[in-house]
């Protein structure tokens, strides 16, 4: 319950920025309940105290559906104003509660994180002089050299991959962690730019996965602008392209980093694509 007052701003019997008025709108419209019955205010008649009665008095299911509205209003709130996050790890302790609600496995603790390797130069210089030679390269032997160049990269930044990346075809797939969060990676290089339905397709497989796993779509040719505004919103990947991999090696910006960097837009405003160059842009 003290991660729900957090994440629903609950100090001084508030939640989030509704009034009587809204939240009782919101729990009628959205959840078929009246908020104001007086078995809701045994402890008190606040705003808070309410939610939170209400929440100890419903099955387990309803709970959770209550939950997961509270958060959608609450995200869709905080990105149109402009709020940064001000619960640290909001999104995967969040899941990680319903998780536990749900019956689900609970997100593993988070390992001690080795420390960081020491900024190695000459090593930037390479992976970027090898990621341009890239491009000279066949479609198959690209691949493979590719998939060689990502690994080398996460190593050399300290984000070494749980599971080996797998070509399949020009495909790679694998994982790494950062600050105790779960990301899943696919890389293509191809021709074309990358279209929605790839993104979807691997969205789909991240939603097979643990709720709290999140996903990074690597394409070197980048995404097409109808296919990024298909993707849509709110969604749990985010995206870097070829000149995004280059301008990190270029300005020597440290993989993690950027990874972050990115996630944290990510969650501002709910788009998944925003080039480094902007990101770092001061």
């Amino acid at each position: 319950m003290k991660l729900v007052d957090d994440l629903f701003e609950m100090g001084g019997g508030y939640v989030l920025d509704f009034s009587d008025r809204t939240m009782s709108s919101f729990f009628a419209e959205e959840l078929n309940v009246d908020i104001d019955d007086p078995i809701y205010a045994e402890q008190g008649t606040s705003k808070a105290k309410r939610l939170r009665c209400y929440l100890n008095k419903v099955d387990l299911k309803t709970a959770v559906k209550t939950l997961q509205a509270l958060w959608i209003y609450r995200e869709s709130i905080r990105i149109e104003k402009g709020r940064e996050e001000w619960v640290i790890n909001a999104e995967g302790r969040f899941l990680s509660l319903l998780n536990r609600m749900t019956g689900g496995p609970e997100k593993p603790a988070t390992a001690t994180q080795p420390p960081k390797p020491a900024f190695d130069r000459p090593k930037i210089m390479l992976l970027k002089q090898q990621l341009i030679g890239l491009a000279s390269l066949e479609p198959q032997p690209r691949g493979y050299a590719f998939e060689k160049w990502l690994t080398e990269a996460f190593n050399t930044f300290g984000l070494a991959a749980r599971e080996p990346f797998r070509l399949r075809g020009e495909q790679i797939d694998g994982s790494f962690q950062l600050q105790g969060e779960t990301y899943l990676v696919e890389a293509k290089w191809h021709a074309a730019q990358t279209a929605a339905a790839d993104l979807h397709a691997f969205h789909g497989k991240l939603e097979q996965k643990a709720a709290w796993a999140r996903g990074l779509f690597i394409s070197n040719s980048g995404f097409t602008s109808d296919g990024l505004i298909a993707f849509g919103r709110a969604k749990r990947v985010i995206c870097m392209d070829g000149l995004d991999l280059f301008e990190m090696l270029e300005r020597e910006l440290p993989l993690d980093r950027v990874v972050e960097r990115k996630a944290r837009r990510a969650a501002e405003t709910g788009q998944p694509f925003e080039r480094v160059r902007d990101l770092f842009a001061n």
